[in-house]
């Protein structure tokens, strides 16, 4: 007789069998145990963990009153999906239970309502928990918890938003030790670090009461305190069939470089979208989608109607009708970026289009698991290179998801600037106390080093605002009460910091209206700044005239125009994985015979004419002169981060040895160095020039890392409650953000430079911006490393886009086109 005779009616009813993992998942759920599952894209993940809680419920029906599970999902997209899901499933099981959403998005009545009588799932994202931590009576919210999902938990991994995660992990942790903690994941390398990250360890006994009532009750209805059993993975043996094809162009230039070729394929889509049902068209940035939705359009007008645009910078209402227009069949294709890179099960599309390498396998899996999402279709995705030598890393993704490798999500450590805003956090709610969360903090990940010197800083910070701060009232937000507890007393306080939670970052937006009336979506400032009234720009797939500016808002109308500028996003570009760059530098001398490596062979053939495409235990270097100057090119294949700070190290060890100037090109496969006199690489070289040796104070000599730091601290002191970023619908404006955090950073680097949050913006600086362990990794592996020095005589093929991309920030479109016509004139 089956145990779970009520999903297994249910789904039949839908048309399915329940899959291995999934009665494994429901099996584990009902002996109360905590874990990870991880399961293909498609495959069932989110009816795993939910079957398994509805499940146990039926296995042990309660009285089922208050907050009983939370689900938290990275995207609020994703919300309504999943609260639907579960809804289904309830109803279709006989659950009386009530779903609910909160969300930014979720108004004031609802919340209002859900205050009065929280629904017994409540599907929310990391910050929408933590203002709930921030309310007070959170003892009493949370008194029936049970269950606690973090979905896409590889998405949260390695954020500031995972860090959220943890953190309000511990303080649930606490107050119901027997809670169920699940994560769901498909794509993620280090599975069983993830699921230690996301479980926590024991932070050991409460001494606060209120948080622990003498007397609970476990998920199957046990009474006392009970403790789970351990922690187990779910991993599914079901293998989802991947189709990968590459979209060759007719010919393949000698010289690429990057932007040449996408938009010259897009017509190869055409009959990819007629032929499918539903097509979503994934590039890699906001602006690449406004552009292809654009050219799509004009080499088919017949596609209007039928076609639509998909991003985060979109009006949240345009946004749900695209997905619900996807959803029952309205819209054969949907251009999107990463805001549709996730999704529940058996949402129905059936051809996925990557335009662009996505830069890591990862990412490309998840994508292509949006095609075909049930467990017994295929999923196909096809790949548009935007140059040709992207071919090569069509070749590398295909082989490495058919290998079932994917990388690695590293999880953050010591972010002071989330804790900071998390103590708040508690302090504005029921208060807390100080040796007690201590021992929850360092039962997180990323605060298991947290030494007690750090902890008291960061209650003097809340407290007092620390030794540069104590004399401004603004910043002592917290008091240490005659209890013992650290509360938040001043309304105003509390409500700005109600405001403020959060740890997403971004450059200040406006709004963009009509005029008369009907919100589009935001555009970043600065772009706003450029324009002039009249000016056209095409935003949402529309053109657009800009009328005003006006606080914050900027007004527009439709304008006939069909040319004009179209919005880009600071922080577009994606750089190479580690692992995608490693599959990358085995795949160029693979003796496969990948379709994608038959295609590119007159590139290579052409640079092995004048130098060599290297093999993976050779690092080659070019050398070669023109009219603009010596150029020393470096092949890496690290990406673009990494390239970027190795190529400032080389320039700076080179500069001791004889006095030198560079201006500097990088892209994901190399870099260059160009200088007006000869570079002394044989004497460098000899003066082991790649040593990891001194790396981080040669790197601090050789960058300017005084306004790195700067930069990341303007997000440290936001998240950290230094700098106010406004009211709703007045936020402060971007150069006030900018003024009042640079101001704050001079002022602990001349009076307090140990402070904990200037530290921190030095280590993200190195640490995240420039990759500064995976700089030292590779550093090692050049060691280990042929070094080959050639002597073209010219630029070769490889050297070619890192020439064009330094050309690119000095000359027009067309400037820019002319001079690469007469640059391969030359040479051919």
């Amino acid at each position: 007789m089956s145990k779970t005779p009520e999903l297994d009616a249910w789904f039949t009813a839908q048309g399915w069998a329940p899959l291995p993992f999934q009665r494994e998942t429901w099996a584990h759920l009902a002996d109360g145990r905590s874990g990870l599952l991880n399961a293909a894209t498609g495959t069932g993940k989110t009816y795993a963990i939910w079957g398994g809680v509805v499940n146990a419920v039926l296995r042990n029906p309660a009285k089922a009153t208050g907050l009983k599970a939370i689900w938290i999902t990275p995207l609020r997209s994703l919300a309504g999906e999943i609260a639907d899901s579960a809804r289904r499933m309830c109803e279709g099981v006989g659950l009386d239970w009530r779903v609910g959403l909160r969300t930014g998005d979720t108004s004031t009545k609802e919340r209002a309502a859900q205050k009065k009588a929280m629904p017994q799932l409540l599907v929310t994202t990391p910050e929408s928990l933590h203002v709930l931590l921030a309310g007070k009576g959170a003892d009493k919210l949370f008194a029936q918890l049970d269950w606690f999902v973090a979905d896409e938990w590889h998405e949260l991994l390695g954020s500031k938003r995972g860090v959220q995660v943890e953190l309000a992990l511990s303080r649930l942790k606490a107050m119901r030790p027997s809670l169920g903690i699940w994560g769901v994941s498909a794509t993620i390398g280090n599975l069983e670090e993830a699921m230690a990250v996301l479980l926590g360890t024991d932070p050991g006994p409460s001494t606060r009461s209120a948080c622990l009532p003498d007397r609970q009750v476990d998920p199957l209805g046990r009474p006392g305190k009970v403790a789970r059993p351990g922690p187990v993975m779910v991993r599914s043996s079901f293998k989802k069939t991947l189709e990968v094809r590459s979209i060759i162009p007719e010919e393949v230039e000698h010289y690429p470089w990057a932007g040449h070729l996408g938009l010259r394929l897009a017509h190869r889509l055409l009959p990819i979208i007629a032929e499918s049902t539903s097509t979503l068209v994934f590039t890699n940035t906001r602006a690449m989608a406004e552009l292809w939705y654009h050219k799509l359009l004009d080499l088919d007008p017949g596609l209007a109607g039928t076609i639509a645009l998909h991003h985060g910078s979109l009006d949240r209402h345009v946004r749900e009708w695209v997905e619900e227009a996807l959803d029952d069949g309205r819209l054969k294709a949907v251009v999107c970026t990463s805001s549709l890179d996730l999704g529940v099960d058996f949402r129905p599309v059936e051809t996925v289009v990557q335009v662009g390498s996505p830069k890591g396998v990862a990412r490309f899996v998840q994508r292509a698991g949006r095609s075909g999402h049930r467990p017994d279709a295929v999923s196909r995705i096809w790949f548009l290179p935007t140059h040709a030598l992207e071919l090569v890393e069509a070749a590398a993704l295909r082989e490495a998801a058919e290998q079932g490798s994917i990388e690695a999500r590293q999880p953050l450590m010591r972010c002071f600037d989330v804790l900071a805003q998390y103590l708040v956090t508690l302090a504005v709610g029921d208060g807390f106390d100080p040796a007690t969360t201590y021992r929850e903090v360092r039962g997180t990940h990323c605060y298991q080093d947290l030494t007690p010197e750090e902890w008291d800083w960061l209650l003097t910070f809340i407290t007092t605002g620390g030794r540069s701060l104590q004399a401004y009232e603004e910043f002592q937000k917290a008091v240490r009460d005659e209890d013992g507890l650290i509360r938040v007393h001043d309304r105003r306080t509390a409500m700005r910091h109600r405001l403020s939670i959060g740890t997403i970052v971004s450059d200040a937006s406006f709004a963009v209206k009509y005029v008369g009336g009907g919100r589009i979506g935001t555009v970043e400032e600065w772009f706003i700044n450029q324009l002039r009234p009249g000016d056209v720009f095409w935003f949402a797939g529309r053109p657009l005239e800009f009328v005003r500016v006006k606080e914050l808002t900027a007004f527009v109308r439709r304008s006939r125009e069909q040319k004009g500028k179209i919005p880009s996003w600071q922080g577009g570009r994606m750089p190479l994985s580690s692992y995608m760059a490693k599959v990358l530098r085995a795949q160029f001398t693979s003796a496969g015979g990948a379709v994608e490596m038959v295609a590119v062979q007159p590139i290579l053939e052409r640079q092995r004419e004048t130098s060599i495409v290297p093999t993976e235990d050779e690092l080659l270097i070019e050398r070669f002169t023109s009219r603009e100057g010596h150029h020393l090119v470096v092949y890496p294949f690290e990406g673009r981060f990494v390239h970027e700070a190795l190529a400032s190290l080389l320039a700076f060890r080179m500069s001791l040895l004889k006095p030198i100037t560079f201006s500097i090109a990088m892209n994901d496969y190399g870099f260059e160095l160009l200088s007006d006199q000869p570079v002394p690489i044989e004497e460098a070289l000899d003066n082991d020039l790649f040593t990891p040796q001194d790396l981080l104070a040669d790197l601090q000599r050789s960058l300017n890392a005084t306004e790195m730091a700067r930069r990341k601290f303007r997000d440290i002191a936001s998240i950290a409650g230094l700098v106010f970023k406004g009211m709703p619908g007045r936020p402060l404006k971007e150069k006030h953000m900018r003024a009042n955090s640079s101001l704050f950073f001079d002022v602990f680097r001349d009076h307090e430079p140990d402070h904990l949050l200037f530290r921190q913006a030095y280590d993200e600086a190195f640490d995240a911006q420039l990759e500064l362990p995976r700089l030292r990794e590779a550093l090692e592996r050049i060691q280990r490393q042929r070094i080959v020095l050639k002597d073209p005589g010219r630029f070769t093929p490889f050297a070619f886009p890192i020439i064009v991309d330094r050309l690119r920030e000095k000359l027009t479109s067309e400037q820019l086109e002319d001079r690469i016509r007469k640059m391969t004139g030359r040479v051919e």
